[in-house]
């Protein structure tokens, strides 16, 4: 996750993202795009498909658990459902 929080922060000084960065969001906003696989030593990996690459799988972050890459998985999903919302700018949620 620290790679895909970098990368999806580095642009904090632009005023929006360009549309490589907007579909590369949208794709990992997508639960369908993520993946859960054990590794030889017992723990879990999270992978993110590579949306321009056929059966190509990127890692993400390792848990102890499968409930815990579960966890990791939706924080990102969320994480990056935010930033695409943030796009439209502020919301108005009650005017007098």
């Amino acid at each position: 996750m620290t790679y895909l929080y970098y990368r999806s922060t580095s642009t904090a000084t632009q005023s929006k993202p360009n549309r490589n960065e907007l579909a590369e969001w949208t794709h990992m906003s997508d639960k369908g795009n993520w993946r859960v696989t054990q590794l030889p030593n017992g723990y879990y990996q999270t992978e993110v498909s590579n949306p321009n690459e056929e059966e190509s799988w990127h890692p993400v972050t390792r848990r102890e658990t499968l409930e815990g890459a579960e966890a990791a998985i939706d924080g990102s999903i969320d994480y990056f459902s935010k930033k695409i919302e943030a796009i439209n700018g502020p919301k108005v949620v009650k005017t007098f």
